[in-house]
């Protein structure tokens, strides 16, 4: 059984391989760089425009900071709608318009620009940040326009920012004005619930009448003081004193109505009663002197004796006028009672009269107070309403006056047009047709094989015996793989009387 031969490769048999078969690598290295390199001749430059732009927030509705976003998704959410407003087919189409067809547009000139036209142009359109920032990061991007014309790149890059600018004021305008058609509505509801409650509140003001302050100061202030609690306090102070004076009077009636049988009671009355009686009191005076006379009178003489007689006679005419004045002054004093009732009387109707007035207000309090608390709350909502719709208008006027948009100079292109240049698209050429001319090489050629009787030398070797691990003696262990050793040795050998 013959032994197989295999093939082996060392630097020199590369070598000759490469020289003996030269066509089979070359050919398809200059194929791929002649091609490269009419690729490179032909192959337009690509011009890349880029503008800076920034944006800004709203000022009209951002009090804190004016044109400040107040978190950055905000802004990341305004850079995305900028984004797709860019690449929006109004917005290319009106650019591709006012540019016109390039130079070399071989079509119908008339159906420009065609979707064909503005997709291709979508392709050729990005927005991105500066350099290691982040997208939605900062209030800075770049729009970026690659043409084969410099200066159309350039025109394209003016053209759509300026667009841009118009388009994103128009939709910002047709969003506040969808705002504003939506609030509105809310404003008209919330103004015929306040007319409503309005009304109601000014209904039951109007029937409470003079007593409308008190109402107003019962549901501020439950415990507070007012007209009406004052006037109460004051009747019943009032009527307290009438009673204690018609009491007093009733009093002085009754005894002026026993002394009428029993003059000599009068002296007995309390001097607080007879105050209003002066005459009375100096008659009652009176007629104790003259008794004293009499008295003193008896004690020396005769009851026959004339200066007795006159004493009692002056007695007598004193006693007549004291019982004349006492029927005056019980008319008196009925009088003054009947006034006392009538004013205890007026009093008490006049305590009533508050005190129903007061019972009335604290029955209305309660639907008072939520009529208010309506009132109060579909006022706030119709002045949130206002206050966001306001807000929208404010917004519209924004976006049909200034843009949020802003450029920062002027679209460049730079001194270099974007991509490879041509001599690295020749160089990368060619070292695409080396790869592909070696890897023809390999698969076409093999190497030449090892001489029979080296490798059956090579098979007759026997392998070096191995110690078992204990029985391994100290010292340096031998390098491992000796007969591979050997195979390699031989190899070289036979290659040496090849050569």
């Amino acid at each position: 059984m013959n032994p197989t031969q295999q093939p082996v490769l060392s630097p020199r048999e590369v070598g000759r391989i490469l020289v003996v078969h030269a066509k089979r690598w070359l050919v398809p290295a200059v194929a791929l760089g002649l091609m490269a390199a009419v690729y490179a001749a032909v192959r337009p430059a690509i011009w890349e425009a880029s503008q800076a732009l920034i944006v800004r927030n709203e000022a009209a509705n951002n009090r804190q900071e004016l044109g400040k976003f107040s978190h950055t998704d905000e802004m990341k959410t305004l850079q995305e709608t900028i984004l797709e407003l860019v690449k929006s087919r109004g917005v290319l189409k009106a650019a591709l318009t006012e540019i016109g067809p390039p130079k070399d547009y071989h079509k119908n000139r008339s159906a420009w620009p065609t979707p064909r036209d503005v997709v291709r142009l979508r392709k050729n359109i990005k927005l991105a940040p500066p350099k290691g920032a982040e997208f939605g990061k900062t209030e800075v991007f770049y729009l970026k326009v690659r043409s084969k014309d410099r200066s159309r790149a350039v025109a394209l890059a003016t053209v759509i920012v300026e667009d841009l600018k118009t388009r994103f004021q128009q939709l910002l305008d047709d969003r506040a004005a969808s705002m504003i058609n939506e609030l509105e509505k809310p404003v008209a509801l919330a103004l015929a619930d306040l007319e409503v409650s309005t009304g109601k509140l000014a209904e039951l003001e109007r029937s409470v009448g003079s007593d409308l302050a008190e109402l107003r100061i019962l549901h501020q202030s439950p415990s507070g003081g007012s007209d009406l609690r004052q006037k109460v306090v004051e009747v019943e102070n009032e009527l307290r004193v009438a009673k204690t004076d018609r009491r007093a009077k009733a009093e002085l009636s009754s005894l002026l109505q026993s002394a009428l049988s029993d003059p000599s009671r009068i002296e007995a009355l309390p001097s607080r009663l007879l105050e209003s009686q002066a005459s009375l009191t100096r008659l009652s005076q009176g007629l104790s002197a003259a008794r004293l006379e009499t008295s003193g009178l008896l004690g020396k003489m005769t009851d026959a004796h004339p200066l007795v007689q006159a004493a009692k006679a002056g007695q007598r005419e004193v006693l007549a006028n004291l019982n004349g004045e006492l029927r005056n002054a019980i008319q008196i004093a009925e009088v003054e009672l009947r006034l006392s009732d009538a004013r205890v009387e007026s009093l008490e109707e006049q305590l009533a009269d508050v005190l129903s007035r007061f019972d009335h207000l604290a029955g209305l309090r309660t639907g008072y107070a939520n009529l208010i608390a309506e009132t109060q709350n579909r006022t706030d909502l119709l002045q949130t309403a206002r206050r966001t719709l306001a807000d929208a208008r404010a917004s519209q006027a924004a976006a049909r006056t200034a843009s949020l948009i802003a450029q920062i100079d002027r679209p460049d292109t730079g001194t270099q047009p974007v991509g490879l240049s041509r001599s690295m698209t020749v160089l990368i050429g060619l070292g695409g047709g080396l790869l592909v001319g070696f890897g023809v090489l390999l698969l076409t050629v093999q190497p030449a094989p090892m001489p029979a009787e080296l490798l059956a030398l090579q098979h007759s070797l026997p392998a070096l015996p191995c110690r078992p691990p204990t029985a391994r003696p100290a010292g340096p262990a031998p390098p491992p793989g000796g007969a591979l050793s050997m195979r390699r040795a031989l190899e070289k050998i036979a290659y040496a009387s090849k050569t």
